[in-house]
């Protein structure tokens, strides 16, 4: 690996290599960034769901005591 590290040109090593470095952080960033928010959409959603339906039992109760 170090000869094919040495036998690349000097604009490659020093300018290629760091842009491309970048890019792929970048990537794997936004990945991790939208896998977390898809997630705490999918949670905040779940949550929502669970509170309509207790409402709906609780005036559901409440009108058939009435």
């Amino acid at each position: 690996m170090t000869e094919l590290w040495k036998a690349l040109p000097g604009w490659v090593r020093n300018i290629v290599v760091p842009i491309v470095a970048i890019v792929i952080a970048w990537w794997v960033l936004s990945a991790i960034v939208g896998i977390v928010f898809g997630l705490m959409t999918f949670v905040i959603k779940a949550l929502l769901v669970v509170a309509l339906g207790a409402v709906v039992v609780i005036l559901v109760k409440k009108a058939s005591k009435s």
